[in-house]
Protein backbone atom coordinates (compact mmCIF):
# COMPACT_ATOMS: atom_id res chain seq x y z
CA UNK A 1 0.00 0.00 0.00
CA UNK A 2 1.69 2.87 -1.39
CA UNK A 3 2.47 5.83 1.58
CA UNK A 4 0.70 8.97 0.79
CA UNK A 5 3.15 12.26 0.85
CA UNK A 6 2.36 14.81 3.02
CA UNK A 7 3.20 18.31 1.33
CA UNK A 8 3.57 21.13 3.59
CA UNK A 9 1.06 24.11 3.05
CA UNK A 10 2.29 26.96 0.35
CA UNK A 11 4.61 29.52 1.79
CA UNK A 12 1.89 32.59 2.60
CA UNK A 13 4.92 35.21 2.22
CA UNK A 14 5.21 38.30 4.14
CA UNK A 15 2.52 39.54 5.89
CA UNK A 16 0.24 42.14 4.09
CA UNK A 17 0.65 45.77 5.76
CA UNK A 18 -2.27 46.63 6.98
CA UNK A 19 -3.94 50.22 5.77
CA UNK A 20 -3.55 52.55 8.56
CA UNK A 21 -6.28 53.12 10.78
CA UNK A 22 -8.60 55.77 10.57
CA UNK A 23 -8.15 58.71 13.07
CA UNK A 24 -10.52 61.62 12.51
CA UNK A 25 -9.84 63.77 14.79
CA UNK A 26 -6.34 63.93 13.91
CA UNK A 27 -7.60 64.48 10.46
CA UNK A 28 -9.29 67.50 10.95
CA UNK A 29 -6.68 68.74 13.05
CA UNK A 30 -4.43 68.63 10.18
CA UNK A 31 -7.30 70.08 7.97
CA UNK A 32 -6.85 72.88 10.10
CA UNK A 33 -3.61 73.45 10.36
CA UNK A 34 -3.40 73.20 6.19
CA UNK A 35 -5.92 75.73 5.94
CA UNK A 36 -3.68 78.22 8.40
CA UNK A 37 -0.25 77.31 6.51
CA UNK A 38 -2.38 78.04 3.57
CA UNK A 39 -3.35 81.54 4.65
CA UNK A 40 0.45 82.31 5.92
CA UNK A 41 1.84 81.39 2.78
CA UNK A 42 -1.03 83.67 0.93
CA UNK A 43 0.57 86.57 3.18
CA UNK A 44 3.95 85.76 2.42
CA UNK A 45 4.02 85.57 -1.30
CA UNK A 46 2.31 89.06 -1.37
CA UNK A 47 4.90 90.40 0.53
CA UNK A 48 7.24 88.64 -1.81
CA UNK A 49 5.10 90.16 -4.78
CA UNK A 50 5.35 93.67 -3.76
CA UNK A 51 9.16 93.52 -2.98
CA UNK A 52 10.09 91.53 -6.63
CA UNK A 53 8.31 94.00 -8.54
CA UNK A 54 10.10 96.53 -6.90
CA UNK A 55 14.05 96.38 -8.80
CA UNK A 56 15.80 97.91 -6.19
CA UNK A 57 14.61 95.43 -3.45
CA UNK A 58 17.40 93.77 -1.54
CA UNK A 59 18.10 90.36 -2.09
CA UNK A 60 18.21 88.84 1.79
CA UNK A 61 14.98 90.53 2.12
CA UNK A 62 13.45 88.59 -1.06
CA UNK A 63 15.61 85.36 0.03
CA UNK A 64 13.46 85.89 3.49
CA UNK A 65 10.47 85.20 1.82
CA UNK A 66 11.61 82.29 0.10
CA UNK A 67 12.57 80.54 2.93
CA UNK A 68 9.62 81.08 4.98
CA UNK A 69 7.74 79.68 2.00
CA UNK A 70 9.71 76.78 1.64
CA UNK A 71 9.50 76.10 5.15
CA UNK A 72 5.88 76.54 5.40
CA UNK A 73 5.57 74.49 2.33
CA UNK A 74 7.27 71.46 4.35
CA UNK A 75 4.93 71.61 6.99
CA UNK A 76 2.41 71.88 4.71
CA UNK A 77 3.46 68.45 2.56
CA UNK A 78 3.88 66.45 6.05
CA UNK A 79 0.42 67.56 7.42
CA UNK A 80 -1.02 66.49 4.17
CA UNK A 81 0.73 63.30 4.19
CA UNK A 82 -0.68 62.39 7.99
CA UNK A 83 -4.21 63.70 7.32
CA UNK A 84 -3.54 60.81 4.04
CA UNK A 85 -3.05 58.63 6.56
CA UNK A 86 -5.67 59.55 9.50
CA UNK A 87 -8.42 59.25 6.55
CA UNK A 88 -7.44 55.37 6.04
CA UNK A 89 -6.18 56.33 2.39
CA UNK A 90 -3.52 54.63 0.74
CA UNK A 91 -0.17 56.63 0.88
CA UNK A 92 0.31 55.29 -2.62
CA UNK A 93 -2.28 57.77 -3.62
CA UNK A 94 0.67 60.37 -3.01
CA UNK A 95 3.44 58.90 -4.85
CA UNK A 96 2.86 59.72 -8.33
CA UNK A 97 2.55 63.54 -7.17
CA UNK A 98 5.71 63.54 -4.75
CA UNK A 99 7.62 61.22 -6.50
CA UNK A 100 8.23 59.29 -3.24
CA UNK A 101 7.79 56.11 -2.48
CA UNK A 102 4.60 55.13 0.25
CA UNK A 103 7.22 53.35 2.97
CA UNK A 104 9.70 56.31 3.13
CA UNK A 105 6.36 58.88 3.16
CA UNK A 106 5.50 56.74 6.12
CA UNK A 107 8.73 56.69 7.50
CA UNK A 108 9.75 60.51 6.74
CA UNK A 109 6.20 61.39 8.49
CA UNK A 110 5.21 59.86 11.67
CA UNK A 111 2.12 61.03 12.46
CA UNK A 112 2.62 61.68 16.34
CA UNK A 113 6.13 63.60 15.39
CA UNK A 114 3.91 65.41 13.07
CA UNK A 115 1.39 66.27 15.98
CA UNK A 116 3.79 68.06 17.76
CA UNK A 117 5.13 70.04 15.21
CA UNK A 118 2.13 71.25 14.40
CA UNK A 119 0.96 71.72 17.70
CA UNK A 120 4.06 74.10 18.20
CA UNK A 121 4.02 75.88 15.12
CA UNK A 122 4.65 79.90 15.43
CA UNK A 123 2.77 81.56 12.29
CA UNK A 124 6.01 83.02 10.41
CA UNK A 125 7.15 86.38 10.79
CA UNK A 126 9.22 88.57 8.40
CA UNK A 127 11.88 90.09 10.08
CA UNK A 128 13.53 92.36 7.07
CA UNK A 129 13.85 95.96 7.31
CA UNK A 130 11.08 97.94 9.17
CA UNK A 131 7.78 95.94 9.79
CA UNK A 132 6.02 98.84 7.32
CA UNK A 133 6.32 96.39 4.53
CA UNK A 134 4.64 93.42 6.40
CA UNK A 135 2.42 95.59 7.96
CA UNK A 136 0.86 96.43 3.98
CA UNK A 137 0.67 92.94 3.14
CA UNK A 138 -1.76 92.53 6.42
CA UNK A 139 -3.55 95.43 7.46
CA UNK A 140 -5.17 95.29 10.69
CA UNK A 141 -8.28 98.01 11.75
CA UNK A 142 -6.68 99.96 8.73
CA UNK A 143 -8.61 103.53 8.54
CA UNK A 144 -10.70 104.21 5.31
CA UNK A 145 -8.68 106.66 3.81
CA UNK A 146 -5.77 103.61 4.11
CA UNK A 147 -4.62 102.56 0.08
CA UNK A 148 -5.94 98.88 1.21
CA UNK A 149 -9.56 100.03 2.35
CA UNK A 150 -9.53 102.08 -0.75
CA UNK A 151 -8.92 98.80 -3.08
CA UNK A 152 -11.41 96.93 -0.89
CA UNK A 153 -14.08 99.50 -1.84
CA UNK A 154 -13.74 99.42 -5.20
CA UNK A 155 -13.64 95.54 -5.17
CA UNK A 156 -16.71 95.56 -3.31
CA UNK A 157 -18.37 97.55 -5.18
CA UNK A 158 -17.14 95.60 -8.44
CA UNK A 159 -18.83 92.49 -7.14
CA UNK A 160 -22.40 94.00 -5.29
CA UNK A 161 -22.57 95.74 -9.17
CA UNK A 162 -22.24 92.32 -10.61
CA UNK A 163 -24.51 90.72 -8.89
CA UNK A 164 -22.67 87.54 -8.77
CA UNK A 165 -23.20 85.72 -5.02
CA UNK A 166 -20.22 86.07 -3.24
CA UNK A 167 -19.79 82.00 -2.77
CA UNK A 168 -20.35 81.97 -6.20
CA UNK A 169 -17.33 84.44 -6.82
CA UNK A 170 -15.29 81.98 -4.18
CA UNK A 171 -16.38 79.00 -5.77
CA UNK A 172 -14.90 80.34 -9.60
CA UNK A 173 -11.49 82.32 -7.87
CA UNK A 174 -11.18 78.58 -5.99
CA UNK A 175 -10.95 80.23 -2.76
CA UNK A 176 -12.75 79.75 0.56
CA UNK A 177 -15.80 82.05 1.14
CA UNK A 178 -14.55 83.44 4.21
CA UNK A 179 -11.34 84.49 2.85
CA UNK A 180 -13.17 86.13 -0.23
CA UNK A 181 -15.10 88.32 2.44
CA UNK A 182 -12.12 89.52 4.34
CA UNK A 183 -10.80 90.75 1.24
CA UNK A 184 -13.98 92.71 -0.09
CA UNK A 185 -14.04 94.08 3.71
CA UNK A 186 -10.19 95.01 3.40
CA UNK A 187 -9.56 93.25 6.80
CA UNK A 188 -7.19 90.59 4.27
CA UNK A 189 -4.81 91.79 1.40
CA UNK A 190 -5.43 90.10 -1.89
CA UNK A 191 -2.65 89.23 -4.54
CA UNK A 192 -2.35 90.86 -7.77
CA UNK A 193 -3.79 87.61 -9.41
CA UNK A 194 -6.97 87.80 -6.67
CA UNK A 195 -7.86 91.24 -7.77
CA UNK A 196 -7.45 90.57 -11.53
CA UNK A 197 -9.67 87.85 -10.87
CA UNK A 198 -11.96 89.68 -9.04
CA UNK A 199 -12.27 92.54 -11.75
CA UNK A 200 -12.43 89.92 -14.46
CA UNK A 201 -14.95 88.41 -13.03
CA UNK A 202 -17.09 91.32 -11.36
CA UNK A 203 -16.41 94.42 -13.86
CA UNK A 204 -15.30 95.51 -17.49
CA UNK A 205 -13.29 98.01 -19.50
CA UNK A 206 -11.34 100.57 -17.27
CA UNK A 207 -13.08 99.23 -13.57
CA UNK A 208 -9.94 96.60 -14.29
CA UNK A 209 -7.56 99.28 -14.86
CA UNK A 210 -8.70 100.98 -11.75
CA UNK A 211 -8.56 97.89 -9.11
CA UNK A 212 -4.94 97.52 -10.90
CA UNK A 213 -3.70 100.75 -10.01
CA UNK A 214 -5.28 100.71 -6.79
CA UNK A 215 -3.23 97.34 -5.57
CA UNK A 216 -0.03 98.90 -6.94
CA UNK A 217 -0.51 101.74 -4.73
CA UNK A 218 -1.84 99.63 -1.87
CA UNK A 219 1.25 97.02 -2.44
CA UNK A 220 3.90 100.29 -2.86
CA UNK A 221 4.49 98.43 -6.12
CA UNK A 222 6.13 100.68 -8.75
CA UNK A 223 3.60 102.07 -11.38
CA UNK A 224 3.79 102.90 -14.52
CA UNK A 225 5.65 105.67 -15.72
CA UNK A 226 4.86 105.70 -19.66
CA UNK A 227 2.17 108.37 -19.57
CA UNK A 228 2.51 109.64 -15.69
CA UNK A 229 -0.51 111.84 -16.40
CA UNK A 230 -2.99 109.07 -17.84
CA UNK A 231 -1.49 107.20 -14.78
CA UNK A 232 -2.38 110.66 -12.55
CA UNK A 233 -5.82 110.93 -14.00
CA UNK A 234 -6.52 107.11 -13.77
CA UNK A 235 -5.51 107.02 -9.56
CA UNK A 236 -8.17 109.92 -8.98
CA UNK A 237 -10.73 108.11 -11.13
CA UNK A 238 -10.21 104.61 -9.33
CA UNK A 239 -10.64 106.56 -5.76
CA UNK A 240 -13.57 108.11 -7.05
CA UNK A 241 -15.33 104.73 -7.99
CA UNK A 242 -13.96 103.77 -5.07
CA UNK A 243 -16.04 106.28 -2.95
CA UNK A 244 -18.89 105.43 -4.85
CA UNK A 245 -18.77 107.98 -7.67
CA UNK A 246 -20.78 110.82 -6.04
CA UNK A 247 -22.28 113.71 -8.36
CA UNK A 248 -19.96 116.51 -9.04
CA UNK A 249 -22.22 118.82 -6.70
CA UNK A 250 -22.01 116.60 -3.86
CA UNK A 251 -17.80 116.32 -4.29
CA UNK A 252 -17.57 119.92 -4.88
CA UNK A 253 -19.23 120.31 -1.80
CA UNK A 254 -16.90 117.87 0.04
CA UNK A 255 -14.17 120.26 -0.97
CA UNK A 256 -15.95 123.18 0.86
CA UNK A 257 -16.31 124.61 -2.49
CA UNK A 258 -12.49 125.35 -2.22
CA UNK A 259 -11.94 123.69 -6.22
CA UNK A 260 -13.97 124.92 -8.82
CA UNK A 261 -16.05 122.34 -11.46
CA UNK A 262 -13.80 123.67 -14.37
CA UNK A 263 -10.90 122.17 -11.55
CA UNK A 264 -12.81 118.89 -11.23
CA UNK A 265 -13.24 117.78 -14.48
CA UNK A 266 -9.27 118.71 -15.71
CA UNK A 267 -8.18 116.64 -12.58
CA UNK A 268 -10.25 113.86 -13.55
CA UNK A 269 -9.90 114.32 -17.73
CA UNK A 270 -7.59 117.68 -18.42
CA UNK A 271 -6.68 118.74 -20.64
CA UNK A 272 -3.36 119.54 -18.53
CA UNK A 273 -2.85 118.71 -14.96
CA UNK A 274 -4.31 121.28 -12.46
CA UNK A 275 -1.92 122.66 -9.29
CA UNK A 276 -1.49 120.22 -6.61
CA UNK A 277 -3.62 122.37 -4.34
CA UNK A 278 -6.94 120.95 -6.38
CA UNK A 279 -5.51 117.43 -5.94
CA UNK A 280 -4.50 117.75 -2.34
CA UNK A 281 -8.29 118.63 -1.57
CA UNK A 282 -9.66 116.14 -4.08
CA UNK A 283 -7.97 113.20 -2.83
CA UNK A 284 -9.42 114.71 0.99
CA UNK A 285 -12.93 114.46 -0.23
CA UNK A 286 -12.59 111.34 -1.76
CA UNK A 287 -11.40 109.49 1.78
CA UNK A 288 -7.74 109.01 0.38
CA UNK A 289 -4.42 110.20 1.29
CA UNK A 290 -3.07 113.52 0.11
CA UNK A 291 0.40 112.16 0.26
CA UNK A 292 -0.17 109.27 -1.92
CA UNK A 293 -1.08 110.87 -4.75
CA UNK A 294 2.02 112.91 -4.50
CA UNK A 295 4.40 111.34 -6.29
CA UNK A 296 2.20 111.12 -9.17
CA UNK A 297 1.06 114.58 -9.67
CA UNK A 298 5.29 115.05 -9.53
CA UNK A 299 5.27 112.51 -12.23
CA UNK A 300 3.02 114.22 -14.26
CA UNK A 301 3.95 117.51 -14.22
CA UNK A 302 8.15 116.79 -13.77
CA UNK A 303 8.16 118.76 -10.05
CA UNK A 304 8.48 121.34 -12.79
CA UNK A 305 4.41 122.52 -13.22
CA UNK A 306 2.42 125.56 -11.97
CA UNK A 307 1.83 125.24 -8.00
CA UNK A 308 4.75 122.65 -7.49
CA UNK A 309 6.18 124.67 -4.42
CA UNK A 310 3.84 122.92 -1.55
CA UNK A 311 3.35 124.85 1.48
CA UNK A 312 3.79 123.60 4.88
CA UNK A 313 0.47 122.42 5.32
CA UNK A 314 0.42 120.71 1.82
CA UNK A 315 -0.13 117.47 3.75
CA UNK A 316 -2.46 118.48 6.30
Amino acid sequence: MPTSSHKPPPDPGPPARKGSATDAERAARCSTAVHGMAVDAVRIAETFAARASDPSAVTTDLLECTVQLTRLMEDTTAALVVRQRSRGEPLTDLEPVLKVSADRLRRKYPPRTVDRELATRKRPVLAFGSQRAVKRAMPKKASLRDPHQRLACALTLMWKQSGIPQRELALRMNIHRSYLSRILSGERSATLAYVELIAKECAAGTETEFATLLWKIAADAPVSTTDPVHTLRTYFQALNYAAGSPREDRLLSSTRRSITAADLRRAFHGPGVPQWAVYHRLATALQSKPEIALPLWRNATHGRGPGSSLPADAFG
